[in-house]
């Protein structure tokens, strides 16, 4: 497979990839993603932005994977309606962007920035520096409590610190047994955990449902002298009211992401927000070290070797089958045709199938074949599946 890469992701990947048979290109300087496109069976990306513009340009995509969780920075829609799956790494970079938040957190109550600062300029200040409240016993509210979050929480209770989130449904069960385990206190809504909180941690993904979600009524909401760290994505911040409430010296703030960075990783910075004496301010590093691009480049591996083997890992843009639709399950000779044939009676009867698989026993004798079904085949059809020489036997599930 021809794969290209659109974002720096080390050596490591390209060796990585090249023992998986796979050809890897990188984009030039400059280069259009768009013009660059053509060709290539897959496409690697972190931060560069895949519009509809480039999905329109590919002739022979098939995959696009983000090296990381965020795929806000994607045209899901446009990657869908050509047939292209996206999927993320979740996960990988989880351990470091914690860490930069606990540090952040500690920067902050310990005053550690401008103690060095004043250090390196010569000057001894033990009693200014002398004063921090501690961390043991404070209680610490996420929002957004994933993968990223569940490993802040981790660290927060390490600190003794008490650990309050909102309480959602369809968590996953990892996440359930992380929030058991950890003595994570749930409550009923966001206004609850910042109510509760004095350190509030948002890790939430980018997009519509989170733009703006740090604003004024949320600031509000915090108690008085709190500390907001913010590791997730800049368009989260309203920078006006996080300013005012700055201003005010009501909170105090540990950020890594900004609503307007710089798009080069190096060069002039002109943001208020960063240069407020109350904000310890990183230049959105939280999954920038070793082991977290190491962790990454090993779960695009991952995607890019189950697309080889025709599977899926992640996938993002995929409608989820209703629970209402039903499945067809045909157990068979393990014949050629045989699938063709079932697949001709469902098209005549009008079914759509949303899903497929066939599994083969052990001999290679018989297999049985999966299918989800926009509805339930009548009798006559399902009669003329049975009919069908090499089937063994039909079901229905609802």
């Amino acid at each position: 497979m021809q794969i290209l890469i659109a974002d720096s992701l080390g050596d490591r990947a390209d060796a990585e990839l090249s023992r998986l048979g796979c050809t890897t290109t990188h984009i030039s300087a400059g280069q259009p993603l768009a013009d660059a496109i053509p060709g290539h069976d897959v496409l690697i990306v972190r931060s560069t932005k895949v519009d509809a513009k480039t999905i329109a340009a590919a002739d022979r995509l098939g995959l696009i994977v983000r090296a990381g969780a965020g795929t806000d920075t994607i045209d899901t829609t446009a990657a869908a309606a050509a047939g292209i799956f996206v999927c993320n790494v979740p996960g990988r970079n989880a351990i470091a962007v914690a860490e930069l938040t606990m540090g952040l957190l500690l920067s902050i109550d310990r005053k550690i920035v401008d103690g060095t600062i004043d250090a390196r300029n010569g000057h001894w200040d033990k009693a200014r520096y002398s004063k921090a409240q501690g961390l043991a016993g404070r209680t610490m509210g996420i929002i957004g409590l994933g993968s990223i979050g569940v490993e802040v929480a981790r660290r927060a209770v390490a600190f003794d610190l008490n650990v309050v989130a909102e309480r959602r449904a369809n968590r996953t069960a990892e996440i359930e047994r992380a929030i058991r385990a950890l003595g994570i206190r749930l409550v009923d809504d966001q206004a609850s955990v910042l109510r509760e909180a004095d350190i509030v941690s948002v890790h939430v993904p980018g997009g519509a449902a989170t733009k703006g979600l740090v604003n004024a009524e949320f600031l509000a909401a915090m108690q008085h002298g709190a500390v907001l760290l913010n590791t997730s994505r800049g368009s989260t911040m309203i920078e006006a009211d996080l300013l005012a409430a700055l201003d005010s010296w009501r909170i105090s703030a540990g950020l890594d992401v900004f609503p307007d960075e710089p798009s080069s990783s190096s060069g002039p910075l002109a943001s208020t927000l960063a240069a407020h004496p109350s904000v310890v301010a990183t230049h959105h590093i939280g999954a920038s070290t070793t082991q977290a691009a190491n962790a990454v480049v090993d779960g695009v591996c991952e995607v890019v070797l189950s697309y080889q083997r025709g599977d899926l890992l992640n996938c993002v843009n995929l409608t989820t089958v209703e629970k209402r639709a039903s499945t067809l399950v045909v157990r068979h000779i393990d014949q050629v045709g045989v699938l063709a044939s079932v697949l001709a009676v469902l098209r005549n009867e009008g079914v759509n199938v949303h899903e497929m698989s066939n599994r083969v026993f052990d001999g290679a004798l018989a297999a049985v074949a999966t299918i989800a079904v926009s509805h339930a085949p009548d009798q006559t059809a399902i009669a003329a599946i049975e009919a069908i020489e090499p089937v063994i036997g039909v079901q229905v599930q609802k």
